[in-house]
């Protein structure tokens, strides 16, 4: 191997060229230079108490905090002994300037649309905040909501910061078991959910689900019912009771409660992708003022956006950038209860010129998804809305952030790719849009107040430049989880044993020469052929970056030569046909772009790959698959059952005509 593949073994795909924002974009916006973010910067990690209190000073309390921050690893108070509310923060501090202005609009998937002010949404939270006080809910009992995506279940959530109660919103494609396993877990002694929901035309069974699930919940006393599809369902009477007959005759006018710092606003299960599900709760007041000011820094929210994060409520994205943090900046959101695809792939684009969306959030796999669909439904809608775009979730690949930048955005719109977790709360890395000079593939710097470094998990010690690393946080920030709910050994464990005085993230990444930051992927994504560590994201950018191919995904098994060898499943766009030399070609590209160690000894090819509903591959699962092991891992989370068996019965056909494999080359 050459010298020179030795080195790019340890580092990720890079576009050489640089976007900078543009003038018009930069005169506009809450940062417009590199000078001043590095000045931000510098000050809050120098000042980061003052720093946090500026911010939290642009707020609404109810009472002043005494301390900014008290940090006894791995526990941190921040605004000792202030009292706020995060639902007052998000409407009520609004309505003398913009009560007549549009907070939500709903598209649902058949062709119904709701609208409400900020005056009404006011209202609409108020009233059944009035409702679950009717039923004898309390300030601190926990509440899971199983809903679709509609104005209801922004409503819920909002009532329960309103009251005090902590919510639990548990995605509404989620199976029994993730359901059963999320209630019980919280100790959940109230629930919300729908008759149905739809979905690619059908109608989901939200409230049949919720039955099964109740079975193993007896704690549960009572079900709140939201009519939405009107489909029949079964009701128990001393259990059961219908939105619409909760809040029947209640007034609109429901003080907010005073909610101390550290009170929990909400637990949020992770999902099944990486092993048992985790309740991760936050707090109140940290989590609103991460919520509050990266939704500000990040998306340049002006109350003008009309802004579109098309995440479910039922992911941390959809708590941080669909409900609180746009809603703190007094933006106009919109959400969608369908399937990008549904009725037809141009869906999105329908929305956003229908709708003169500015601000569109997605994930890398729609992004690719939208890709392999063809440019021929984006160029006959009017995009030119659009001012900004941005990406969450996973790794972006080079080549599907220059389609994104060149035939979403006209080449207009900087595109802020976004790195953070359920755990983190908000955004901790990101460019921002009117001051960085932006790289495809690269999360860019870490915001203000956030101190990463990329260090070696066996040493601690900061790795060197392009080298592939662990990354962590070295001091706390106000959003940061508080721990895992009734698991405290395992908080420990999982975040503060790993690397000493650090919060660790469980993702490897690298810095380049100006600091930019690439994340490579889990740790545990990690593949070691013959010593040398590969992350999956760079092989998988190299794989997605051959034009017949729409997505892949990359898996270590054993290998007695090599240590591990690498497995690639491949996607290919509707258009190409599966061929041997199709095979050849995408394997020798990556041959030439990264290193004879880094190609697979073999690929598949498959129409998809097995998902989360949260849009993230599940990895393990096609590991299994490549040596064909029995399947016995958690599979509640996955979106589509019938994917695994499509692979494993396209990798029997492989091997049994010889077709899969791939031997390297002395």
């Amino acid at each position: 191997m050459s010298i020179n593949e030795s080195q790019a073994i340890d580092t990720i795909l890079k576009e050489t060229e640089v976007y900078p924002p543009s003038k018009k974009f930069s005169d506009q916006a809450t940062i417009k230079s590199m000078a001043q973010y590095d000045e931000i910067y510098r000050y809050s990690i120098e000042q980061p108490e003052q720093f946090w209190a500026n911010i939290a000073g642009e707020l609404h309390w109810m009472e002043p905090w005494k301390k900014v921050l008290t940090w006894k690893e791995p526990d941190a108070i921040w605004f000792t002994a202030g009292k706020t509310n995060l639902a007052y923060n998000c409407l009520d501090r609004h309505l003398e300037h913009y009560s007549e202005k549009i907070a939500l609009l709903w598209q649902g998937e058949p062709e119904e649309k709701r609208q409400f002010t900020y005056k009404e949404l006011h209202q609409a939270v108020g009233q059944f905040t009035n409702g679950l006080k009717k039923l004898d809910v309390k300030k601190g009992d926990c509440i899971t909501l199983y809903m679709p995506l509609v104005p209801e279940l922004i409503i819920a959530v909002l009532a329960c910061a309103r009251l005090g109660c902590i919510h639990n919103v548990v995605f509404g494609g989620y199976s029994v078991i993730a359901l059963e396993t999320r209630i019980q877990n919280s100790k959940s002694k109230f629930v919300i959910t729908a008759d149905g929901g739809y979905r690619r035309g059908k109608i989901i069974p939200l409230k049949q689900v919720m039955d099964e699930a109740l079975l193993s919940c007896p704690l549960v006393e009572k079900v709140i019912i939201l009519q939405r599809t009107h489909a029949e369902i079964s009701l128990k009477n001393d259990r059961d009771v219908w939105w619409h007959d909760v809040i029947a005759g209640l007034s609109t006018d429901c003080p907010a409660e005073p909610m101390d710092s550290e009170d929990t606003l909400f637990i949020l299960y992770t999902s099944g992708s990486t092993g048992e599900p985790k309740g991760i709760f936050h707090s109140t007041a940290g989590y609103m003022v991460g919520a509050y000011y990266t939704s500000k820094i990040v998306f340049d929210l002006k109350p003008e956006d009309v802004y579109w994060c098309t995440a479910d409520v039922g992911w941390i994205t959809g708590h941080t950038y669909v409900v609180y943090g746009p809603l703190l900046n007094v933006a106009t959101v919109l959400i969608y209860e369908g399937a990008p695809d549904w009725p037809k792939p141009d869906r999105f684009w329908q929305l956003i010129e229908s709708y003169r969306v500015s601000i569109f959030y997605t994930a890398p796999t729609a992004i690719r998804s939208f890709m392999k669909w063809g440019n021929e439904w984006i160029t006959k809608k009017d995009l030119s809305s659009l001012r900004l775009l941005g990406s969450v979730g996973e790794p972006l690949n080079p080549e599907a952030w220059v389609w994104y930048f060149e035939k979403i955005g006209n080449k207009q719109c900087p595109i802020v790719d976004t790195w953070w977790q359920t755990e983190t709360g908000s955004i901790m890395i990101a460019p921002l849009p009117g001051a960085t000079p932006t790289k495809p593939g690269s999360v860019a710097k870490p915001l203000p107040g956030v101190e990463v470094e990329i260090v070696d998990p066996a040493t601690g010690l900061k790795v060197k430049e392009g080298q592939g690393g662990g990354l962590i946080i070295r001091r706390p920030w106000p959003s940061m989880l508080r721990g895992i709910w009734n698991d405290r050994k395992r908080y420990v464990e999982q975040y503060w044993s790993k690397v000493p005085h650090a919060y660790f993230s469980g993702d490897n990444a690298h810095f380049d020469a100006e600091d930019y930051i690439w994340i490579m992927g889990r740790t545990d994504d990690v593949i070691k052929v013959s010593g040398h560590r590969l992350g999956s994201a760079e092989i998988e950018a190299v794989l997605d970056s051959y034009p017949a191919v729409a997505e892949s995904a990359v898996v270590p098994i054993p290998d007695k030569t090599t240590g591990q060898a690498i497995v690639a499943f491949v996607v290919l766009n509707d258009t190409e046909t599966p061929t041997s030399s199709l095979r050849a070609n995408i394997i020798n590209q990556v041959r030439m772009t990264i290193g004879a160690l880094a190609q697979p000894k073999r690929l598949i090819f498959t129409v998809a790959l097995p998902k989360t509903r949260s849009g993230k591959i599940m990895r393990r699962l096609l590991q299994d698959i490549a040596v064909n092991r029995q399947i016995e891992q958690d599979t509640s989370t996955l979106e589509d059952f019938t994917v695994l068996k499509q692979i494993q019965d396209q990798q029997k056909q492989e091997q049994q005509n010889g077709e899969s494999n791939n031997h390297y080359a002395e």
